[in-house]
């Protein structure tokens, strides 16, 4: 392996694998993971993954574990693995830089992408440091996002966003329920409407390294990130209170506008980037690094295995609706 460094994610350049993508994982694996946890996030260049099947072998070969997605945004085709497509979103939209899942009870540490059909433009998955982002945001707010955390609010099975039954993998209001109380989750139902707040620390502690991380979902799930025409229409629709989600200080007290343009600025100066090439693999911390996917032209197929869950620190259950 040959580690190349140009302002990007490292790029790990393989060209020789005789015994395949799976091979080369297996051989390679403790080597990869340590380059991931030193770099953040790490791409190999050269792998022939080819089809879900081979992908879904090679994240099994570098993960310790797999894990299923709960509380999901947007709707995903799911393949072998568990492993599943890139999230519905408009071709022609740049998705702002966020943490996966870092507003469930559980989250990956590590996320394995595999690119089987490369666009013809844009689409990257670009990435950024929390460290860096938490050096570039005002210390007033990290200080009290450290103290208060921040509150999400979603609307499940309305006119936009995902049923609850696919976001939670059952159809079972019992089971959301439960799920719900174990993640410190206020719910209510509205007929077939789901209704939720939860209140998460804004950084946590790397579990590895110790680094204060940014680890969040604020500005992505924030109404002040959608295109200003497409946030008008929806609130008139559907009421300040009634989108999909949004996001708050840990209080309740709304973000502003001007507040959630510092943060995706942040993410915009501590963001790298490489443009996908088909066969491509890239191994993501997902505490320590931000990822987006960039707007793109032409067929863009590409695969995400969530890796090696971690149990978050659940605070008190968040004020009721």
């Amino acid at each position: 392996m040959t580690a190349v460094g140009n302002g990007s994610p490292l790029v790990v350049r393989h060209v020789n694998a005789p015994d395949g993508a799976l091979g080369w994982a297996r051989r390679n694996r403790e080597e990869l993971r340590a380059a991931v946890t030193e770099h953040g996030a790490v791409l190999v260049r050269g792998l022939e993954l080819g089809d879900p099947e081979t992908f879904a072998e090679v994240a099994r070969a570098l993960a310790d574990e797999l894990m299923p997605e709960r509380e999901g945004f947007a709707h995903r085709d799911e393949s072998p693995g568990p492993v599943y497509s890139s999230a519905s979103w408009d071709d022609d939209q740049t998705m702002c830089m966020h943490h996966e899942l870092s507003y469930a009870r559980e989250f990956p540490a590590v996320l394995v992408l595999g690119c089987l059909t490369a666009p013809e433009q844009g689409g990257c998955t670009a990435v950024a440091d929390s460290g860096a982002v938490v050096d570039a945001l005002p210390a007033a707010v990290v200080d009290r996002l450290e103290t208060e955390g921040w509150l999400l609010t979603r609307t499940y099975g309305g006119t936009v966003g995902l049923p609850w039954t696919e976001a939670f993998g059952t159809s079972s209001r019992e089971e959301v329920e439960q799920y719900c109380r174990e993640g410190g989750i206020a719910y209510e139902w509205r007929g077939d409407e789901l209704r939720t707040r939860q209140r998460r620390p804004a950084l946590i502690r790397h579990p590895l390294t110790g680094r204060r991380s940014w680890f969040n979902q604020i500005a992505f799930l924030s109404e002040w990130s959608l295109d200003p025409d497409v946030r008008e229409y929806l609130v008139s629709v559907l009421g300040p209170d009634g989108l999909a989600f949004n996001t708050a200080w840990g209080n309740g007290e709304p973000f502003t506008a001007d507040l959630i343009q510092v943060i995706n600025e942040a993410y915009v100066r501590a963001t790298r980037r490489e443009p996908w090439q088909t066969g491509d693999l890239l191994v993501v911390d997902n505490i320590r690094m931000a990822h987006n996917r960039e707007a793109f032209e032409g067929d863009r197929r590409i695969l995400l295995a969530l890796a090696d869950p971690v149990r978050a620190r659940i605070p008190e259950t968040a004020p009721g609706i």
